[in-house]
């Protein structure tokens, strides 16, 4: 069985609302994607059937974006380990 990868490039993304536009393209979320971390959490469980998230461009977001990075960081590596109770695979890996 293949893995699903998702590519997430945030590559020269200088805006909030792009910052989750391009998560909500990456993901193939619905329409009604909040647009906002609780939003990324849920859906990340109910819409995402991907095995593996790869992360590119992140080097080239503006420093106000620390704050939003380490949020996803952290919903992301939350996801790896709540899969993991539940007997399911998923990682995430940064590549730029």
């Amino acid at each position: 069985m293949s893995q699903k990868v998702i590519t997430l490039d945030l590559t020269d993304c200088k805006y909030i609302m792009d910052f989750h536009q391009r998560i909500k393209k990456a993901f193939d979320f619905p329409d009604f994607y909040g647009e906002n971390w609780s939003a990324f959490w849920d859906l990340l469980w109910s819409e995402c059937d991907a095995d593996k998230v790869v992360i590119l461009g992140e080097h080239t977001m503006p420093k106000e974006f620390d704050w939003d990075l380490g949020k996803m960081h952290e919903i992301l590596q939350r996801t790896v380990e709540d899969r993991k109770k539940h007997g399911f695979h998923f990682e995430f890996e940064i590549i730029s």
